[in-house]
């Protein structure tokens, strides 16, 4: 009875931290949308796709938790093996996703990545179309940048008038007409602090599927066990 216990509690522990990590990649996804939405105006257009998929794969982890919650409460062991099966799946599909992108299409996939940022972004400065003009400036206010390599890109834009000035977005502290005096603006370009914040997101993806991949197995081995306990149970039960 001891046993059973200590395997429920465990099982029900590690389900709590699955639904957490669940809720958290839903609502990192939500957040995020906009901010890749945006993005999409400078470099790849499938970008906010990412954050779908973080929202789908929170969505998945927690009805996979609410399962093995279910499974936990009612003592079912159909329940808790359709669990471990989903999870022994999920394990599969991360692994072998994992091993395409590292072993065959990082490369391609950065350098794609960033020759379509810097494209895309000289076009969009170069133009400066009004239809593009809010999204431009809204990144150099997010990303704390000016210009696609620095403010010298604005003298040379023709959609822009005033060769002599930066956009109200490249200043440090936004105020009417501060691009006028371009003493206190921004000078990194937002090529490069676009790829920054690009692969600081890719890094965390990383450590986020090592961590649900860990406490995956962990769940596997859990509920292995406690499916193992369940069925013992019923047997005394029986007898």
């Amino acid at each position: 009875m001891c046993s059973f216990c200590s395997f429920k509690c465990c099982f029900i522990f590690f389900n709590f931290l699955f639904l957490v990590s669940g809720v958290a990649l839903i609502i990192i996804g939500v957040k995020e949308h906009s901010t890749y939405l945006l993005l999409g105006t400078f470099a790849m257009q499938g970008l906010s796709k990412i954050t779908i998929v973080l929202i789908a794969v929170g969505v998945a982890i927690t009805l996979v938790s609410l399962l093995g919650h279910l499974g936990a409460f009612f003592n079912n062991r159909t329940m808790v093996s359709c669990f471990i099966c989903i999870l022994i799946i999920v394990i599969i599909l991360e692994v072998l996703t994992g091993a395409v992108f590292y072993l065959v299409g990082k490369k391609t996939v950065l350098l794609k990545l960033k020759d379509s940022i810097n494209g895309k972004t000289l076009n969009v400065m170069h133009d400066f179309t009004p239809e593009k003009r809010h999204a431009l400036e809204e990144i150099q206010e997010k990303f704390k940048c000016c210009g696609t390599f620095g403010p010298g890109d604005w003298s040379t834009t023709v959609g822009w008038e005033n060769h002599e000035a930066v956009p109200d977005s490249c200043c440090v502290v936004k105020t009417k007409h501060c691009g006028q005096k371009k003493t206190n603006i921004h000078s990194m370009g937002c090529v490069k602090n676009i790829a920054v914040f690009m692969m600081k997101n890719l890094l965390w993806v990383a450590i986020v599927c090592v961590v649900l991949g860990i406490s995956e197995v962990f769940g596997v081995l859990v509920g292995v066990c406690f499916r193992m306990n369940i069925k013992q149970k019923s047997y005394e039960n029986m007898s």
